[in-house]
């Protein structure tokens, strides 16, 4: 299967293949993306892959790392993190806060919370070092984790998005970083629609404003600096007569918290409206049963390796063609999974939308001596 990233560069814009392609709307965001999830295909974009600076955008990343390391149970939730001097120090930097300091012991819970309600760069400090040991260690951990996604426009010099040379990503990379945590941690990502939280007789409220104006966004992050503007990261699920669909907007360098939102807001109205996301295939059914030689059975099942969405303009799915290319003759033994072939959807012109592979649906056992003789002969004569 294609990483969310080389899906998000290689698939076309998902009006482009369509005669009545939908004009986005005009978004006050030096750059932008908007991206279904269902379908992983981008449906707006501006300058997605300029780079830019991603403020506390990158303890998006900084999550995704202490995620895994709960996941591997290299650290609990329960667990208490002692407080570094080093983590109580970023109240001197201006940004945003938790209000931890050295006195303290923080349940990594309560530090999560911290990190991702009230964007605190020192819980976000305090977590790296929890993770790294030190936080040149984290660093390069969360570089490790960019370059496995193939990430090549991101670079992070730090945890917490503080302004510094080199640190860096864009519109397109920061949304697979999105992506992944929502697909990979779907019980974290819970964490980013909370509101308020309260850490040392301190209330903060969650900087994303459409928390409280559109009850289908559900996450996800808030940045600010004055290098990157305002910035929002912003995740809704709606519901649709053929099932759920979510999308993901990003826009970065705006002017105000105000203007953030109204643009992210703006771009997730526009694309569930003037998109369809249509589900062609369904793994529990093969596409086609077609003749195996050399086998214990006739048969096998053929499908694609995963329930397949596309996103297009509204009204135009009944203009999809699927075409399969398969490997010929297929010859046993073939296993659960192995790739025969490729399914193709076009537009009535041929214009590629999406593809993914075929493969056996079902295992095919080889056939015995005497089955295997007879058929290398008829194959030999066809």
């Amino acid at each position: 299967m294609k990483s969310f990233l080389s899906l998000l560069a290689s698939l076309a814009l998902a009006g482009a293949a369509f005669a009545q392609t939908p004009q986005p709307p005009e978004v006050a965001a030096k750059s932008y993306l908007l991206v279904d999830l269902t379908s992983n295909q981008p449906l707006a974009e501006r300058e997605a892959d300029a780079p830019a600076d991603p403020a506390s955008l990158t303890k998006l990343m900084t999550a995704y790392i202490v995620f895994n390391a709960i996941k591997e149970k290299r650290l609990t939730l329960e667990q208490t993190v002692a407080v570094s001097k080093r983590a109580w120090e970023e109240r001197k930097g201006g940004g945003s806060l938790m209000f931890i300091d050295t006195t303290m012991q923080p349940k990594v819970e309560e530090l999560l919370r911290g990190m991702i309600v009230q964007s605190g760069n020192d819980a976000s400090v305090a977590l790296a070092e929890a993770v790294g040991g030190t936080l040149d260690q984290f660093v390069a951990m969360m570089n490790r984790q960019a370059q496995a996604w193939g990430l090549k426009n991101t670079t992070f010099k730090n945890v917490t998005g503080v302004t510094e040379a080199g640190h860096k990503s864009t519109a397109r990379d920061l949304a697979v970083i999105a992506g992944h945590i929502i697909r990979d941690h779907p019980d974290f990502y819970t964490l980013y629609s909370i509101k308020d939280y309260k850490y040392n007789n301190i209330a903060q409220p969650n900087r994303n404003l459409l928390l409280r104006r559109d009850p289908t966004v559900d996450g996800m992050k808030t940045g600010y600096t004055e290098a990157a503007g305002y910035c929002l990261i912003a995740s809704a699920q709606r519901d649709f007569p053929n099932g759920k669909r979510r999308l993901l907007s990003v826009v970065l360098n705006t002017t105000s918290m105000e203007a953030r939102a109204n643009e992210s807001q703006k771009l997730l109205n526009w694309g569930f409206q003037a998109f369809d996301a249509i589900r062609l295939f369904d793994t529990s059914k093969p596409m086609v049963t077609v003749p195996v030689w050399k086998a214990s059975a006739k048969e096998a099942k053929l499908g694609p390796a995963e329930a397949m969405y596309v996103s297009v303009p509204r009204g135009e799915g009944g203009n999809l063609k699927t075409n399969l290319e398969r490997t010929d003759p297929l010859v046993a033994p073939l296993g659960k999974g192995q790739r025969v072939g490729t399914v193709r959807v076009t537009t009535a012109s041929g214009t590629k939308v999406a593809e993914v592979p075929l493969v056996v649906m079902e295992p095919v056992e080889q056939a015995g001596i005497f089955g295997r003789a007879w058929d290398s002969l008829r194959l030999w004569i066809k």
